[in-house]
């Protein structure tokens, strides 16, 4: 993990946290006191992986925090609260994918849930590599099919026609199928 930020007020927690990231090979680590602070952190810096925030907060409760920081980026949060409003706050940000441990915090809770989070990330991570390269795909199967439409177009071709040519020239220039659509939409379009 590269960055995580801990938003507390109360010493003692933010040190038991940090302690913990450092174990578990966190890069930077920023601390913030309150809820305005971590806001600005969230804006201003690079993106954190995981976002732990102890409430209450001296200027706000921290659920709105949680829930921005949710919204605008992609790290893993953990909002620690007092057990008597622990259950109503987990179904509010349940939905932002918000997990809420009560407070008091234990050494073993809080690493087992920052460790939850790390692999859940790096799960996510694996999913949007496979997603972006599926997305890749996608858009280099439409490029060959609009170069094929446009030799169907142009030069009256078939389907299949279209399709041997374009596999063809490709070999033949030792190029990909899509450096040689890209050829035939640059000189016909």
């Amino acid at each position: 993990m590269e960055r995580a930020l801990i938003v507390s007020s109360n010493n003692e927690v933010a040190e038991l946290a940090e302690l913990l990231l450092r174990i578990e090979s966190c890069g930077r680590i920023a601390s913030a006191a309150s809820g305005s602070e971590a806001r600005r952190l969230v804006k201003n810096e690079t993106e954190p992986e995981l976002v732990i925030i102890n409430t209450p907060l001296p200027d706000e409760f921290g659920q709105e925090l949680a829930e921005m920081i949710a919204e605008s980026t992609s790290a893993g949060i953990i909002l620690i609260c007092g057990s008597d409003v622990a259950d109503d706050i987990a179904d509010r940000v349940s939905d932002s994918g918000v997990n809420v441990i009560t407070k008091p915090v234990t050494r073993e809770l809080l690493q087992r849930t920052i460790r939850l989070i790390l692999a859940a990330r790096v799960r996510m991570s694996g999913v949007k590599k496979e997603s972006s390269d599926i997305l890749g795909r996608i858009e280099e199967m439409r490029t060959i099919n609009r170069a094929k439409t446009t030799l169907m177009k142009y030069l009256k071709f078939t389907e299949p026609q279209a399709h041997k040519y374009i596999e063809k020239q490709a070999m033949n220039n030792r190029q990909t199928r899509l450096e040689t659509a890209l050829k035939i939409l640059a000189q016909y379009e």
